[in-house]
């Protein structure tokens, strides 16, 4: 990738090195929880400085945040079904939560500071103990300073497993993310600069896959991967561009969806989103096929070389069968469920997209907001509302209450001029409609992409109890403002 920025590292000086091979891709630490006292398994993660090999020498390594020692955080391996005690030891010199990104765990559980949990201090402990009711491709996170904790390494994958997996040939996880770094592979310590605040996000010039700047892995032609995609990064998109292998969707955010080819012949990754891919590694032995990151039209680089064997595994792709069973998730009821309205403002050039969408749009019972009302709730202190309110902190009056147990559609619109990448927590939600259009598969997630000027409409069972966060995951509109509170109750 071609780095940009007068203190930035160069690509071409990764490559040059000639580091950064295919032990960058290692798949990171396995924890496979060991049974402890009550029939809960047992996990210690440890957040605290170290240092980390993100870049190729000639470059040093860097101070980073970690889970015990390690960018990213161990993977966590569970197993459907499985109750599992994992306790954070908060060896940092400020507070510090976990949040279970993704996954469906109780209210007290969730690690969102001071609104389930208080937050952990220095040399503090916090014991999390749940079960984990879904199968799939998660990962945990602090949601305490989040946009800066994240940002400086502070996350890890964790993969729920089937009854019965998938059958493939490798099972690989790609946890993604990208870095301000210095000229000397130091993280840039600009974390809440205005600029990122009100534009794009905390966007970096140096990507990594698995904590390494990658360059090559090995593959074998003829073989089936399964590829679990984690975007940790603050705010980067990423669009991936498999050449002229083509993988199949089988979930997404974790939860099954039909087997297709995606959109465009790009797996598009908003953060904090995830794919599964089945890939059948096609071509002749001894080729390459470059793996592409294309969203951001002009500023399109090579991520990483597959390079095949020169042996060949088998001729032909396997006939196994591909689609993953579905999780247990209470399919909502589009007939009677009760409709809210959210409307996202803010952000430069909000009050020019708000004029050209209406000029006025209040939503779900707010008053409504002209541009010029909304610079001014921008000069009281937030960057981007979520029907005209900025958040402050995470406990908040509740913008939304929905009847427990009962069905929702919430159609959200974004009236700003920037992508936003939706996160609820404590549910996943299917995906109905994107501006007024049923979509094409109806995809359960947790997290949704919504473009500039979108509309969005997602259903859910409410059947979590408690107050929930609800917000954009680029971190820095999240610290910003654009954060609220769902109630189910």
């Amino acid at each position: 990738m071609t780095l940009t920025g007068r203190r930035a590292l160069s690509r071409r000086t990764f490559l040059g090195a000639g580091a950064a091979g295919a032990g960058a891709l290692a798949v990171p630490l396995l924890v496979r929880a060991a049974q402890g006292e009550g029939g809960a398994s047992g996990i210690t993660l440890r957040a605290a400085p170290g240092r980390v090999r993100l870049v190729p020498e000639p470059y040093g390594e860097t101070d980073a945040w970690c889970y015990n020692g390690g960018v990213p955080g161990p993977e966590i391996r569970l197993r459907q079904g499985e109750r599992v005690r994992i306790v954070l030891e908060n060896g940092l010199g400020e507070e510090t939560t976990v949040h279970w990104h993704g996954l469906r765990v109780p209210h007290g559980m969730d690690g969102v500071p001071h609104l389930t949990q208080p937050p952990v201090p220095p040399g503090g402990r916090f014991v999390y103990e749940f079960e984990v009711p879904d199968a799939g491709t998660f990962w945990y996170h602090p949601h305490q300073r989040s946009f800066e904790q994240v940002g400086r390494g502070l996350y890890g994958p964790l993969i729920v497993e089937e009854h019965e997996p998938l059958r493939v040939d490798r099972d690989i996880t790609w946890v993604l993310d990208d870095w301000r770094l210095t000229s000397s592979a130091g993280i840039n310590g600009d974390f809440g600069h205005p600029h990122d605040l009100s534009h794009a996000g905390r966007i970096g010039n140096t990507v990594t896959i698995n904590g390494r700047v990658p360059d090559s892995v090995p593959v074998r032609p003829g073989e089936r991967i399964r590829l679990r995609l984690v975007n940790a990064a603050n705010a980067r998109i990423f669009g991936l561009d498999f050449g002229p292998l083509a993988p199949l969707v089988v979930a997404m955010d974790g939860q099954p969806v039909t087997p297709h080819a995606p959109d465009g012949g790009m797996v598009v990754l908003g953060p904090a989103m995830r794919s599964d891919l089945v890939l059948d590694v096609t071509g002749e032995p001894g080729s390459t096929v470059q793996v592409v990151d294309r969203f951001y039209r002009g500023q399109e680089y090579r991520l990483v070389d597959l390079v095949l064997d020169e042996a060949r595994l088998r001729e032909m792709p396997p006939d196994w069968p591909i689609a993953l069973p579905a999780n247990p998730l209470a399919e909502p009821d589009l007939v009677n469920a009760r409709r809210h309205e959210v409307i996202l403002n803010g952000g430069m050039m909000g009050g020019m997209v708000m004029a050209e969408m209406g000029g006025s749009m209040g939503g779900g019972g707010s008053p409504g907001m002209s541009g010029g009302g909304m610079m001014a709730l921008m000069h009281e202190g937030g960057i981007w509302f979520i029907n005209g309110r900025a958040a402050q902190g995470h406990v908040l009056e509740p913008m939304l209450s929905l009847g427990h147990g009962r069905s929702h559609v919430i159609a959200m619109t974004n009236a700003t001029a920037w992508h936003h990448p939706m996160h609820l927590h404590g549910h996943s939600f299917r995906v109905i409609t994107r501006n007024g259009v049923p979509t094409s598969h109806r995809e359960w997630r947790d997290t949704v992409l919504m473009a500039p000027r979108e509309t969005v409409e997602i259903a859910l069972v409410a059947d979590n109890p408690g107050d929930w966060m609800f917000h954009c995951h680029i971190l820095e509109h999240q610290e910003a403002g654009m954060m609220g509170v769902i109630r189910v109750a």
